[in-house]
């Protein structure tokens, strides 16, 4: 078996895992399959490709490093206010963190299906529960180092050797304090609710978790003031409740001698909150493996999908196989959790981000000043989450039960994605854009409702485009999830920017007088021809 350097440099920290009661060599060999699984997974999802050898997820965090880029500006401005240059910093880095704890690894932390294998070995569940944790840990400090990497060598020539001791004790403290923070989440919920209702439970925390993330990075930016381009900071008790700013006020004190208490306050949160956390997690472990049984149970029953879908299935489709799989793939997204996982923290993003950039203006304008523009132009960022839906839409926890596709009579294969992304459009999409429009007509009043019925044209439009584009095979939900991230990143990018497209066609038709009304008609006509031409089908039943 395959030696690895991260279990080489663990095993130094031998005797603090034995004194924690915590089986190291049964911990060690149970890391050690994990990583090799990890370093044997090939995806095989792109049929006719060659099958690539080695860990793909480390192949890929040159995608870490890119991001890193973002936060170099912030390191470099401020003048030695780090206390502002840090909490901008560290809200970036915990957004990222989480939301790849979220994303990623959540399926790790709460996998149960090796327990009927380790339950019959004398491994603790302590010791399994911290081999998960640890193995979570490995991962999460690739993508740290990945991300922080050309920032921390920026910040070493410029802020100089103390700043970047300060740095990296910082960040092991920012992802020991995000992965066990998730996990203790996690045990919240596992705590008060069973199973199907706790799955379901699990997955609106996780896409809570994620929305508020990127709510907590806007209050962070907002602690702050502006006055004459000189930074300006005044402690509220609030900002205990800001864990980003914990760090930037280590740096304050550390490197600008700031030993205020507001300063000694919130350094010594970012020093004693994660290890408090990382003391109770070890403590409560035994308690949440018990509560991890709960996964296993199911519900007795399961809702219908009601008769609201199939009112849709009849009038959104054009035959009894694209109604089949409008309704199959209306079950697939409401019970598929990690579909769910994937695309509703997509959703929730495409529903704040207009808001953000509203209540930013208002920093600088009135509500009445807002309502005249063209800011409601911003609903477009609920069509940028597009592509990245779709490309979710091949991937399934059940994709083994894809051949009952191929031995079924299916006539029409295009109905399978016709089904498929209209199930889409009617189930998420359109309840998030109707949530939009009211908010936006209530701020900008009815005038915008032809530009709201453009956006909506222009959404299924790019939809089809999209689907064309990705080339996503004949039927949807037939892939593992376990490569939904392994290629396809950057063309999924180039895509989202296309909601761009849309907006800068809906600009040109503002710009003249009716416009709006010939932009509508060119978009029916655009979508008619093009539904028709990609998905090719009889109108008639089949049967």
């Amino acid at each position: 078996m395959n030696e690895f350097r991260t279990l080489s440099f663990l095993s130094r920290f031998k005797w603090l895992f034995v004194k924690a009661g915590i089986d190291y060599s049964a911990m060690e060999t149970i890391l050690r399959m994990k990583l090799t699984m990890d370093g044997r997974r090939t995806p095989t999802i792109f049929t006719g490709q060659k099958k690539k050898e080695g860990n793909q997820f480390l192949k890929s965090l040159w995608i870490y490093g890119l991001y890193g880029l973002m936060i170099i500006p912030f390191m470099l401005f401020g003048d030695g206010h780090y206390i502002f240059q840090m909490s901008i910093v560290f809200g970036i880095i915990m957004f990222i963190l989480a939301t790849t704890m979220v994303s990623d690894f959540s399926t790790v932390l709460l996998d149960i299906r090796d327990k009927t294998v380790l339950q019959t070995k004398p491994a603790s569940s302590r010791t399994v529960n911290t081999a998960k944790l640890i193995h979570i840990l490995i991962y999460m400090f690739f993508i740290t180092g990945s991300f922080i990497a050309i920032p921390l060598v920026i910040g070493l020539f410029n802020n100089g050797i103390v700043f970047t001791f300060v740095f990296l004790a910082a960040l092991i403290l920012t992802m020991f304090f995000v992965v066990v923070f998730t996990s203790l989440m996690y045990f919240a919920v596992l705590r008060f609710f069973d199973g199907e209702r706790l799955k379901d439970m699990i997955n609106y925390v996780q896409i809570i978790l994620s929305i508020g993330v990127i709510i907590g990075y806007q209050i962070v930016i907002r602690a702050f003031n502006f006055a004459d381009l000189e930074l300006a900071y005044t402690f509220n008790w609030w900002h205990v409740f800001l864990p980003p700013m914990w760090f930037g006020a280590a740096f304050e004190l550390l490197l600008n001698q700031d030993f205020a208490t507001p300063s000694i306050l919130l350094s010594a949160l970012a020093l004693v909150i994660p290890i408090i956390s990382i003391y109770i997690y070890v403590k409560l472990m035994p308690s949440f493996e018990r509560n991890m049984d709960k996964l296993m149970s199911e519900s007795k029953s399961r809702k219908r999908s009601g008769r609201l879908m199939d009112f849709w299935a009849k009038v959104c489709c054009r035959n009894r196989e694209e109604r089949m799989f409008f309704r199959f793939a209306s079950l697939m997204m409401k019970q598929e959790r990690n579909f769910k996982l994937r695309v509703y923290p997509a959703l929730g993003f495409a529903f704040i981000f207009p808001f953000i950039f509203i209540f930013t203006e208002l920093q600088m304008r009135t509500l009445e000043d807002i309502s005249t523009g063209s800011m409601f132009l911003l609903i477009y960022f609920g069509n940028m989450m597009i592509p990245t839906i779709i490309h979710t839409l091949q991937f399934s926890d059940s994709y083994k039960g894809s051949w009952l596709f191929m031995a079924s009579p299916i006539q029409q294969p295009e109905s399978a994605y016709s089904g498929t992304l209209k199930a889409f459009l009617v189930k998420l999409y359109v309840p998030v854009f109707l949530l939009l429009s009211i908010a936006f007509i209530a701020i900008f009043s009815t005038r915008i409702l032809p530009d709201l019925f453009a956006v909506l044209l222009g959404a299924i439009l790019h939809t089809l485009i999209t689907y064309k584009w990705m080339d996503a095979g004949e039927f949807p939900f037939t892939q593992s999830f376990e490569f939904a991230q392994s290629e396809g990143s950057a063309k999924m990018f180039l895509i989202s920017l296309g909601a761009g497209i849309f907006v800068i066609a809906h600009l040109i038709a503002n710009a003249v007088v009716g416009g709006i009304y010939v932009y509508i008609v060119l978009l029916l006509i655009a979508i008619f021809i093009g539904w028709r031409r990609v998905f090719p089908m009889q109108s008639g039943e089949v049967r």
